[in-house]
Order: structure tokens, then C-alpha cells, then sequence
């Protein structure tokens, strides 16, 4: 259930749906043997402009991605990166999703479907808490949650949680 070796993401996307979103953010942090032996923070330039939400939620603006990586070179990045480790994420259904579905459109083949999911890991070992989002898990935890809502940052909260998960998990 647990694991010393993986590589956590997070994308910040134009939406919730593969199918009429675009990936706009790609963060990642590499751990081995426990411990952060890598980061990784790349812009994906976008069909169009982001929405004023979408800039509103993240921060990220159209400057920002108007200076980013084509999606393709962005995922060559991120797959480079993540060299065929196992992957994490919170929400994991979300970030595969997009993943996938935009690896599929690119590379004509999948994400890898085995992510940890700190979503599901939460939901069965964090009984007192009022929901399972990574901002409640942040607060409960007491994790800094400021500049949450950037692919990076949300890499590291999550980070954070899956060892206080993981803490819980062992002291049982």
C-alpha cells in the first residue's frame, strides 16, 4: 500500500474534462528511498486563452503558458522525469484522466493505470475529518496550504499528507 519509491504529480488543467479541457501545468517531485531527490515545473501552452477562473483558481496566467512548452514537449518532459516510476497524486482519477487521455492523442499509448492515490489512502485510514480534500487534509494535518492550486505546490502538500497518512498507517 505504501511506497518509498515514487513520483508525485499534479496538473492544473483549463477544466475537469479530458475531453474539452487542456492540460496547462505539469508539476512533479521524484522521492527515492523516501526522501525528494527531484523536482520538476513546466507551463503547457494552451489552444486558447485561459478563462478568467481558470487564472483566478491557479494564478497562472496567460503570459505565463504563452511562454510554455508545446503539450507534447511538455509530456516528454514529465515521462523523461518520471523514468517509469510508479506515480502518485491526490485525486489520482483526475490527473490520470488527463494524463491518459492526453498521452493516448500524442503518443498513441496510455498513462500507466497503477498511480497511488493519497484520495484513497485518506478516505480509509483518516476517519475524523469532513471530507478528503487535499486543502482538509492540509488543515487537519496542519500543512501549509498556501499557493496550493500550482502543479508544484500541490505536489508537495501532497507529499506531506501521504507521510502523515503513512504515520497513521504505521502506528496502528
Amino acid at each position: 500500500m505504501f511506497d518509498d519509491n515514487f513520483v508525485i504529480v499534479d496538473l492544473e488543467t483549463t477544466g475537469l474534462s479530458p475531453q474539452n479541457s487542456e492540460i496547462i501545468e505539469i508539476g512533479a517531485i521524484k522521492v527515492k528511498n523516501n526522501k525528494v531527490v527531484d523536482k520538476m515545473d513546466v507551463f503547457v501552452r494552451p489552444s486558447r486563452p485561459l478563462s478568467y477562473f481558470t487564472t483566478k483558481l491557479t494564478g497562472i496566467t496567460n503570459e505565463m503558458v504563452d511562454e510554455g512548452l508545446s503539450l507534447k514537449e511538455a509530456l516528454n518532459v514529465f515521462v523523461e522525469f518520471s523514468d517509469g516510476m510508479r506515480l502518485m497524486a491526490h485525486n489520482a482519477k483526475f490527473d490520470m484522466g488527463f494524463l491518459d487521455t492526453y498521452m493516448k492523442k500524442v503518443f498513441g499509448t496510455g498513462a500507466p493505470n497503477n498511480a497511488l492515490d493519497t484520495l484513497v489512502l485518506s478516505r480509509m485510514l483518516v476517519k475524523d475529518v469532513p471530507n478528503h480534500k487535499l486543502g482538509t487534509l492540509a488543515n487537519y494535518f496542519n500543512i501549509d496550504y498556501s499557493g496550493a492550486h500550482r502543479s508544484l505546490r500541490d505536489c508537495e502538500i501532497t507529499l506531506g499528507v501521504y507521510n502523515e497518512i503513512r504515520k497513521i498507517y504505521e502506528g496502528r
